[in-house]
């Protein structure tokens, strides 16, 4: 009997202990703000272009399609890179997003550029601080 007693207790202790920890990771985490935040603000200007605002037009869709599956189809960029934002407007490409180096940014603008021609491309990516 005592034995059941001290493992029932035991297990009360890591549950409770487990509680507390995930409080602190949570508060821990709710100090610091997104490493985007600044970039995500900028977004909710109306004159950016944001990929909701992409239209839903067939011309649009395909070119972005297709530029984005030359990103993805290219594993020599990082998954940063694959996760560029692509939005197409009336014929007109914007790029967005951080990429690991400047060689990916070129790579990239170049790869949307062949799609899409290279005077219309618009580039707002940076590359990611180390």
């Amino acid at each position: 009997m005592m034995m059941k007693f001290t493992i029932k207790a035991l297990l009360a202790q890591l549950v409770l202990l487990s509680s507390l920890g995930l409080l602190w990771a949570q508060q821990d985490s709710q100090d610091q703000p997104a490493d985007n935040t600044k970039v995500n603000q900028r977004d909710r200007n109306k004159a950016e272009p944001t990929a909701d605002q992409q239209k839903d037009n067939s011309n649009d869709r395909q070119l972005a399609q297709q530029i984005r599956k030359a990103l993805v189809k290219d594993k020599s960029l990082s998954t940063y890179a694959h996760n560029v934002k692509v939005i197409a407007q009336n014929g007109m490409v914007t790029l967005k997003g951080p990429v690991k180096s400047e060689e990916e940014k070129q790579a990239i603008e170049a790869k949307a550029a062949q799609i899409a021609g290279s005077d219309k491309v618009t580039s707002e990516i940076q590359v990611a601080s180390k």
